[in-house]
């Protein structure tokens, strides 16, 4: 079954995260990195997003009508900063594997309609 997992920073990680020297930030991603090729045989897909201040949301209004909105799809605190497609044989196997996920602390993970 295939699964898309939703990296989600919250707004206190990014600012954390930012703080860092560079040489911590390094350390941080390469354990991302490696946890990737620890689970290679697993991840189909995904990438790293762009910031939400480059997200560009088409909203329907009351009448139906689309509105082009500058900016990120939702208001909040989190925003969504990356995502990988894995493929498992099921939700017991993602979630082992995603309690290992080293970067960001919320991971949403979402079935994909077959």
């Amino acid at each position: 079954m295939k699964y898309v997992l939703l990296f989600v920073e919250p707004e206190q990680y990014a600012k954390d995260l930012d703080a860092m020297d560079a040489a911590d930030r390094d350390r941080a991603f390469a354990l991302a990195g490696q946890w990737f090729i620890d689970n290679a045989d697993k991840v189909k897909g995904g990438s790293k997003l762009r910031p939400p201040d480059t997200a560009t949301t088409v909203r329907m209004d009351r009448g139906g009508d689309p509105v082009v909105v500058d900016g990120p799809f939702v208001e909040g605190k989190e925003v969504v900063s990356g995502y990988a497609e894995v493929e498992a044989d099921n939700l017991d196997e993602v979630l082992a594997m995603v309690k290992t996920w080293p970067g960001c602390p919320v991971v949403e993970i979402r079935p994909l309609e077959p």
